[in-house]
């Protein structure tokens, strides 16, 4: 494949998915991982780390519903009671020795801390989750959850979240959850409501 060719091919990729690693796109553009960082220095693109870093410093809505710390993995995109999406490293802490097979209350955990997280709400909880583990994660992948809050006008007080977790372009984990919420939020519209409610 031509170099001009080549490196368009790796902006539309990094463009389509920002998180896609150097290895992946060695991958997918059958090159070696020299040519693949000598591409992106000669296109002006950070590494991902740096992409992270960018994508985090970026203005998006605070979380409300729970201290930024108790979120599990690191929020990149939030847009309250409509989207977030998060990224959460797999380290030696969060696998099984014998195998290096992340456990899967970690995978859990991050997409069920999002999930809390998009909601505009002082007091959001878990009411329910229905989950599906689609492939082991293993040490040193990354997890990017991706959450979209589906409303549920029907029952007050309650919002449903859907989370899809990938690692690359696979999906690895899928989670509907039920959050409930204060139904006073229900009456309003969006996610920009930031007055004081003291």
């Amino acid at each position: 494949m031509p170099k001009r060719q080549r490196q368009q091919q790796l902006a539309q990729m990094i463009e389509d998915n920002p998180f896609i690693t150097d290895q992946e796109l060695t991958r997918l553009l059958k090159v070696s991982i020299q040519t693949i960082r000598l591409d992106r220095m000669e296109l002006g693109i950070p590494e991902l780390r740096e992409r992270m870093k960018l994508m985090a410093e970026r203005s998006y809505d605070q979380v409300r519903s729970l201290p930024l710390h108790e979120v599990i993995g690191d929020i990149v995109d939030l847009q309250l009671d409509k989207s977030g999406i998060s990224i959460f490293e797999i380290k030696d802490e969060h696998v099984f020795s014998r195998t290096g097979i992340a456990r899967g209350h970690y995978v859990f955990a991050q997409a069920n801390s999002l999930a809390v997280a998009v909601i505009n709400d002082e007091i959001a909880l878990t009411a329910s989750a229905d989950i599906r583990f689609v492939r082991p994660v293993h040490l040193g992948e990354k997890c990017i959850a991706k959450a979209y809050v589906r409303s549920m006008p029907e029952q007050k007080g309650k919002a449903k979240v859907e989370v899809f977790a990938y690692v690359g372009e696979e999906m690895v984990f899928q989670g509907n959850f039920v959050i409930y919420r204060s139904a006073r939020q229900d009456s309003e519209e969006g996610g920009n409501h930031h007055e004081d409610r003291h």
